[in-house]
């Protein structure tokens, strides 16, 4: 891979899983000569100067940004356009402003003429690359190695500012995918925010105070693997989820209509249905897992 001219600053809004991981890359493989974080607590800046997520980390949103070449959002959808908003007088002319939401159509409809008022450029993207544990203390500089990255721009879009976002990705090991914003946001309720919800309906359903205590002790490693996502942090998926909303509730209704002809086969006794049930997912799963792109856990 040629290589390229690091950036001389950029900034981490949120040093989390994401944001720290990112943190970790862009050292590693010195894609920025500066590294800074901004963090909310207090605990936070010497949590990151002991990981070394970061070069240097802050509480000030305005001194985080000053000069900053890239801006990398990676704080919940929900919160992003507040803590966005207090440091948009202090963007640098010309910066390019990105982020790592797991939903596309809304942040770039609010984020796009914000940045460019402030005379940057903003690009959306979304790392499909993440983990159940949260915080600095998971991060690691290889999250994103053959992770699909998806960037999303509009016609206003700057087409060096998506060429910078597809670099940032493809130098921290990921494969660049330009994908329109609501089409991101329609796959990615079905592949990614759809999980999200059965695992946690399973969790709920299973580990419910309704059953005997030795309900639990029979829960092994396919219960395990399957709930495993219903760890990750409530305030994030809750945000998703309603940011998502429409797309979400379609492939939720879906679902189900799947589960209750699944069931009407069960009941009815139907063999064949239910093996040719089977064995259909057991094709498609085999077939993707197959893909010479190996997914990465999320």
């Amino acid at each position: 891979m040629p290589r390229v001219q690091p950036w001389n600053k950029v900034t981490l809004v949120g040093v989390g899983l994401l944001g720290g991981s990112l943190g970790l890359a862009l050292q590693r493989h010195k894609l920025a000569r500066q590294v800074v974080g901004l963090v909310r607590r207090r605990a936070s800046l010497a949590e990151c100067a002991k990981l070394g997520v970061v070069h240097r980390a802050t509480l000030d949103p305005r001194r985080a940004v000053e000069d900053a070449d890239l801006v990398v959002l990676c704080t919940p959808l929900g919160r992003m356009r507040e803590i966005f908003g207090r440091m948009l007088t202090a963007l640098k002319p010309g910066a390019v402003v990105t982020d790592v939401g797991s939903v596309k159509g809304s942040v770039v409809r609010e984020l796009e003429p914000l940045v460019a008022a402030a005379g940057g450029h903003f690009v959306g993207s979304h790392p499909m690359a993440g983990a159940e544990k949260t915080g600095p203390g998971a991060a690691r500089a290889d999250l994103f190695v053959k992770a699909i990255c998806v960037v999303t721009p509009t016609r206003r879009t700057s087409a060096q500012a998506v060429k910078q976002v597809e670099t940032l990705w493809r130098r921290a090991g990921g494969i660049p995918l330009r994908l329109d914003p609501d089409q991101h946001d329609e796959l990615v309720s079905r592949s990614s925010h759809l999980p999200h919800v059965v695992a946690a309906a399973l969790a709920q359903a299973v580990l419910g105070p309704a059953h005997p205590k030795e309900q639990a002790l029979l829960c092994a490693t396919g219960f395990r693997d399957t709930t495993r996502i219903a760890s990750s942090s409530p305030e994030m998926w809750r945000d998703i989820a309603l940011a998502n909303a429409e797309n979400l509730s379609r492939a939720l209704g879906a679902f189900v209509a799947d589960l209750q002809r699944f069931r009407r086969a069960l009941k009815a006794g139907d063999v064949e249905a239910i093996q040719s049930f089977l064995e259909q997912a057991k094709q498609r799963r085999d077939a993707w897992c197959g893909q010479s792109a190996s997914p990465s856990p999320e």
